[in-house]
């Protein structure tokens, strides 16, 4: 059983998924300090300085005047500024990572050579054959006479 287990665990497959979901929450810190960080602020400041994360509804109905006294108070609040910012950050993360994807798949297209034609077409009945044919599969034309 240990030898199995030992087989699983070196298996490429899970090393690979080991390494690509410790890579992946390493770039979901970079891409959310990106949001939150330097796109977040100027967004604050075109939209007028709103912040969302006072926008709450007092279940108390003890009328706090922010979400910290509330929340110092112990009151039950429905905190729907700090749900729109959460979906809002979302939106922007989605659209980071998006963004970043579609580059990099612009770049391996530029990478990649187009593949070598095995094929051609037989001038007589127009069927696909080897490049290296001399003759026709399909009609039995001699490829020879007609080059």
């Amino acid at each position: 059983m240990l030898k199995e287990f030992k087989e699983f665990a070196v298996r490429g497959n899970v090393v690979d998924l080991a390494v690509g979901v410790i890579i992946g929450g390493a770039f979901g810190k970079i891409v959310s300090s990106l949001v939150d960080d330097v796109i977040m602020p100027p967004l604050g400041m075109m939209i007028g300085r709103v912040d969302f994360t006072n926008l709450f509804i007092d279940l108390s109905g003890k009328g706090y005047a922010s979400l910290a006294q509330a929340k110092e108070a112990g009151a039950a609040t429905i905190n729907y500024g700090l749900f729109l910012n959460n979906v809002l950050s979302f939106l922007l993360i989605a659209f980071a990572v998006f963004l970043l994807v579609k580059q990099i798949n612009r770049i391996r297209r530029g990478d990649e050579k187009p593949a070598e034609a095995t094929t051609k077409e037989c001038p007589y009945c127009l069927s696909p054959i080897p490049i290296k044919a001399t003759r026709c599969p399909h009609c039995t034309s001699d490829l020879r006479a007609a080059a």
